[in-house]
């Protein structure tokens, strides 16, 4: 087995969208490969593009433990266990990630969606007005987030 030419190809078709065949490759792989870091990265991202959330919580969560430092394993975590429908645990996970969140525009974007969920507005509003402010271009994504559309927030 080349192993090189299965990771190769599993992210090649990550880029033109094909998840499936993505992990196709990656279950290929011979066990001890497929827990490297560098597999699991592409495992996560086959997992969410497939919407398979528990999944991807539990992946994400396991490259959080191995890069805690890496704030997009944290955002990953919390929005696949959002999807999940446990709202509650990915605001609260999430709040566990690096201080480095804090500046991440992802970061109050989604807690604000979370507080939105977990119908407290005024935090929710908050964190908005965050996010908008490290990036601004987030506006036009909240006008049709249906997380948001319980909170004013224009």
């Amino acid at each position: 087995m080349n192993v090189d030419r299965c990771l190769q190809a599993a992210e090649g078709y990550l880029q033109l969208e094909m998840p499936g065949e993505a992990m196709h490759e990656l279950v290929q792989l011979p066990r001890g490969v497929r827990e490297k870091f560098h597999a699991k990265e592409l495992e996560l991202a086959a997992e969410m593009m497939q919407k398979h959330w528990n999944r991807g919580a539990d992946l994400a969560r396991e490259l959080c433990q191995l890069k805690p430092h890496k704030r997009a394993y944290f955002l990953h975590a919390a929005f696949c266990l959002h999807e999940t429908g446990d709202t509650l645990a990915a605001k609260s996970f999430l709040m566990s990630g690096p201080k480095s969140l804090m500046k991440d525009a992802l970061f109050h974007y989604n807690m604000a969606c979370y507080s939105a969920v977990l119908e407290d507005p005024v935090e929710a509003q908050r964190y908005l007005r965050q996010a908008f402010e490290l990036d601004p271009s987030l506006r036009e994504t909240a006008k049709t987030d249906k997380d948001l559309v319980s909170i004013a927030w224009v």
